[in-house]
């Protein structure tokens, strides 16, 4: 008899499709405050998930999806860093 694990799920917060929860990003706001990617996955924060796209990325910061599950203002200058480094990823 075979065990079938249940894959994690988890909403983009900017096209709001649910995936697996390895395929997408994590962002994180640390208790220091700190907006940061979280590229293991394990980080102690409060997470938000994007998919790996910078169309994704930018509809989240559009539609304010990532300071909502956050639960924080964002301020432009975080956005960019965070852009630059989810392109960093990509390549």
């Amino acid at each position: 008899m075979s065990v079938t694990k249940k894959v994690p799920q988890r909403q983009c917060t900017g096209c709001g499709e649910m995936k697996n929860k390895k395929e997408m990003i994590r962002v994180i706001k640390t208790p220091e405050d700190e907006i940061l990617i979280d590229k293991t996955g394990k980080k102690n924060g409060r997470g938000a998930y994007i998919c790996n796209s910078p169309e994704c990325f930018r509809k989240a910061e559009k539609n304010r999806g990532l300071e909502r599950s956050l639960k924080v203002s964002i301020p432009k200058e975080v956005y960019e860093e965070l852009e630059k480094e989810l392109i960093g990823l990509e390549s």
